[in-house]
């Protein structure tokens, strides 16, 4: 299995995300909800394949999508794609969070060279607890949503279930999925936005 996960065949159009994240830098909570859903299965399954624990996951790929949030007026379309802007966010707080779990990762299926060829920011002390305070306050965020959010995005993440593997285990429209799935995003975002202008 040595497919890349920014395969040509699977990376979401570069122009449409270019313009999801103008939009996010704007505060549009629903440009976010549409950046995950063309983006979440590669960032999802990155930090999976990372980790090997899908509750790990789970936390880093909503810290990636948080992070997203705050600094899509720093994305520079020189510097390379969305999607690779993304997967880089979500290499480095996967690595932070093995780091700060001592540094366990064992039963990888990625050879080194497709883990490392993003750039790895230096992670500080500092980013590994935020990362862990704000791994609790999205859960609490999560605990929140409206129960048929809270599952479709728990199958996700929790489950590392793509969008059509819920719709066909919930037995819902693959639409219907995607809704839930935006909306319970877009709540997270707004749950979570306040913190911006703390410090």
């Amino acid at each position: 299995m040595n497919a890349s996960p920014r395969s040509s065949d699977t990376e979401p159009a570069q122009d449409t995300l270019t313009a999801l994240v103008s939009r996010i830098a704007g505060r549009d909570e629903r440009a976010l909800g549409e950046l995950y859903d063309r983006t979440s299965p590669q960032v999802h399954g990155l930090v999976l394949r990372i980790l090997g624990d899908a509750g790990a996951a789970e936390e880093v790929t909503v810290d990636v999508y948080h992070q997203a949030w705050r600094q899509a007026d720093r994305y520079d379309e020189g510097r390379g794609t969305p999607l690779g802007w993304l997967l880089n966010v979500a290499r480095s707080r996967a690595l932070d969070r093995l780091r700060s779990e001592g540094g366990r990762r064992r039963e990888s299926p990625w050879s080194d060279d497709e883990v490392v060829h993003l750039p790895d920011p230096a992670p500080s002390p500092e980013a590994a607890t935020l990362a862990k305070d704000l791994g609790a306050t999205i859960r609490r965020a999560i605990d929140t949503l409206p129960r048929e959010q809270a599952e479709v995005i728990e199958l996700a993440f929790y489950g590392g279930l793509s969008h059509s593997q819920i719709s066909t285990r919930l037995r819902h429209p693959l639409g219907t999925v995607k809704t839930r799935i935006r909306l319970g995003m877009q709540h997270l975002a707004h749950c979570l936005a306040p913190q911006e202008n703390l410090g």
